[in-house]
C-alpha cells in the first residue's frame, strides 16, 4: 500500500492513471460546486455557468441593456482567460519535462481563492470595465482555469465546473443499462452499460451537488473565508509534483545549479 504523500503526488503528476483522473476529479467537483453555488449568494451569478452567460449577452443584445451585455462579456473573457492561461502553463511544463504540468494550473486557482477569500468584500466592491465587480471575474477565471485542467488531465472525459455534459453521459449509460437485450440475441448485439462511466458521472453529479450545499452554507455561516480551507486543498494536492521538480522551476527552495569553473 503507498503511503499518502505517493497518493497525494499522483493526483497532479504528469502521469495519469484512471484512478488518479477520477480521484482528482471527483475532488475538484466538489470545489467548483462550492465556488459555484456559495460564490452566487456573493455575486449573484453562477461564474462555471457560461450557457447562461452566453444566453445573457444574446436576451440583453436585442432588449439593450448594455451593462448586462458587458458583465456576460466580462465573464466569458475571465472563464476564456483562465483555460488560456491552462494551456500556457501545461505547455509550458511539458515542454521542460516537468512533473508539475497540472500542478502548476490548480496552484494558481489556490492562490487566487485566497485571495478572494481573505480580500472579500473588498475584491467585491472593485469596479471593472464590464459593469461587474472584480469577484464576478476572479471566479469566472478561476472556473476557467479548473475547467482546463481537468480536461486535459483527462483528454476530455472528465468535466468539473458544469453538469450539462456529466448528466446528459449519465442519463446515456443509465439508457444502456436500462436496454432490454432480446433473449438468445448475439453477445456483439447485446447493449450493456459502461458501470466504471456510471460510477463516474454519478459521482461527479454528487460531490458537485455536496460541494453546492457545502458552499452555500459555508458562504452564509462564514462568508468569504469560506473558500480559504478549499484553497488549502488545492495547496496540498499542488505541491508534491513541484517539490519534485524544484531543481528545474524558479522556486525560493528550488536548488540552483552550480556555476561552472
Amino acid at each position: 500500500m503507498r503511503p499518502l504523500h505517493q497518493h497525494l503526488h499522483l493526483l497532479t503528476d504528469r502521469h495519469r492513471t484512471g484512478t488518479s483522473n477520477r480521484t482528482l476529479g471527483l475532488l475538484l467537483a466538489f470545489n467548483a460546486g462550492a465556488v459555484n453555488a456559495g460564490g452566487f449568494l456573493v455575486v449573484h451569478f453562477y461564474t462555471s455557468h457560461m450557457t447562461g452567460f452566453v444566453s445573457l449577452l444574446a436576451d440583453n443584445l436585442v432588449l439593450g441593456q448594455t451593462a448586462l451585455v458587458l458583465s456576460a462579456i466580462g465573464a466569458l473573457l475571465a472563464f476564456v482567460c483562465g483555460a488560456a492561461v491552462t494551456a500556457l502553463l501545461v505547455n509550458w511544463a511539458r515542454h521542460r519535462r516537468l512533473r508539475s504540468s497540472y500542478a502548476l494550473p490548480l496552484l494558481l486557482e489556490a492562490a487566487l481563492m485566497l485571495v478572494f477569500g481573505l480580500l472579500g468584500a473588498a475584491t467585491l466592491a472593485w469596479p471593472t470595465p464590464f459593469s461587474v465587480p472584480l469577484a464576478v471575474l476572479l471566479l469566472s477565471f478561476i472556473m476557467g482555469l479548473q475547467n482546463a485542467t481537468v480536461t486535459k488531465m483527462s483528454s476530455s472525459q472528465i468535466r468539473t465546473t458544469h453538469m450539462t455534459g456529466v448528466i446528459t453521459d449519465l442519463g446515456l449509460e443509465l439508457g444502456r443499462a436500462l436496454y432490454w437485450n432480446r433473449h438468445g440475441s448475439p453477445p456483439e448485439h447485446r447493449v450493456h452499460a459502461n458501470q466504471g462511466r456510471l460510477r463516474l458521472f454519478a459521482g461527479l453529479l454528487a460531490m458537485f451537488l455536496l460541494g453546492g450545499i457545502a458552499g452555500a452554507a459555508g458562504f452564509r455561516q462564514l462568508g468569504f473565508v469560506f473558500v480559504v480551507p478549499l484553497a488549502v486543498v488545492l495547496c496540498v494536492l499542488s505541491l508534491p509534483p513541484l517539490w519534485a521538480d524544484r531543481a528545474r522551476l524558479p522556486l525560493p527552495w528550488g536548488r540552483r545549479p552550480s556555476p561552472r569553473a
